[in-house]
């Protein structure tokens, strides 16, 4: 059963694709069968930041039915052990997917034998990124220094919990018990999600406990990318620090991505950054970011034991 990471950010702008590429070649020189997909729909161009040509597959042939599996539209890379299935002749359509094709999507990733998919997904709250973070109990999140970006990420941060909350809420039939929960005290609800546990626990001590049960399975990671030296260095943990208090939800900091304007060069010659200034700041940077996520996946990064609850 393949490790699935979703990653999203807040915003355009800040480097999900070139971070997906990055740790997925990273990931491929370890030895692990890796796949990337592109599900940036609409804005896909995760190929050219791993140096791959244009494909001649994308996602829209397996949505469209042109082709009869997902794994159909893989597509090799210059880099041994890397895969992907491209989004970049997707036309504008796919980028409003119905519930049934996403839910077909996700059914189809979750089979694919790899050791490790990775999901390049779109900027912001949209329906189309919160449902694919739904497949995996973790995710990893982009953002940049920027108070746009920070604020940005946070609301993505939250709209995935939120969502995981009420997932669990709904499988568990715990409705009820919830709507009590609020009755009894109004600020007990998934929006204040300590409060809502709380609640539900004094009420119902054993499905309180598989509620807590289930939320600890999460494990969420942000990676703080283009990096300044005139920047706070510990700006991304400040910003793990407010998700825990404000939504009981424990983030783990994966470290700075230092900025380098030679990313831009490696975009341009579509070459990756990492083959082409592998003793950079930035390349350092990712590896040690790099060994957190591989300790980080022994915990909780995979696949959810029941796809069906995903959507």
């Amino acid at each position: 059963m393949p490790q699935i990471w979703p990653i999203g950010g807040g915003k355009g702008g800040t480097g999900k694709s070139f971070v997906t590429g990055s740790l997925g070649i990273l990931l491929a020189r370890e030895g692990y069968q890796t796949l990337l997909i592109d599900l940036d729909l609409g804005a896909a161009n995760l190929h050219t930041t791993i140096g791959a040509p244009n494909p001649e597959k994308s996602l829209s042939d397996f949505v469209n039915k042109k082709v009869a599996a997902l794994d159909e539209t893989i597509i090799p890379t210059p880099t041994p052990n890397l895969f992907m299935i491209s989004g970049a002749m997707n036309n504008l359509d796919i980028a409003n997917l119905a519930h049934e094709q996403k839910t077909k999507i996700l059914r189809e990733i979750a089979k694919l034998p790899y050791n490790y998919i990775l999901l390049d997904l779109g900027a912001g709250t949209s329906f189309n990124t919160i449902d694919f973070f739904m497949i995996s109990n973790s995710g990893i999140f982009i953002t940049t220094p920027e108070p746009t970006a920070t604020e940005n990420i946070y609301r993505l941060i939250r709209a995935v919990y939120f969502r995981k909350i009420r997932q669990v809420l709904n499988v568990y039939h715990f409705r009820a018990l919830a709507k009590e929960a609020e009755e009894r005290n109004s600020k007990a609800t998934v929006t204040n999600p300590d409060l809502l546990l709380d609640m539900i626990k004094e009420l119902d001590p054993e499905k309180g406990g598989m509620l807590e049960q289930e939320l600890n399975t999460l494990e969420f990671g942000l990676l703080m990318n283009q990096h300044r030296k005139q920047d706070n260095p510990d700006i991304g943990r400040f910003i793990c620090q407010i998700i825990e208090k404000h939504l009981a939800l424990k983030i783990q900091f994966l470290g700075n991505i230092a900025f380098d304007e030679n990313v831009h060069l490696a975009v341009c010659k579509k070459r990756p950054f990492l083959e082409m200034s592998p003793y950079s700041r930035t390349a350092i940077d990712f590896r040690e970011c790099f060994k957190k996520l591989l300790i980080m996946k022994d915990k909780s990064f995979g696949i959810r034991h029941a796809v069906d609850r995903v959507l």
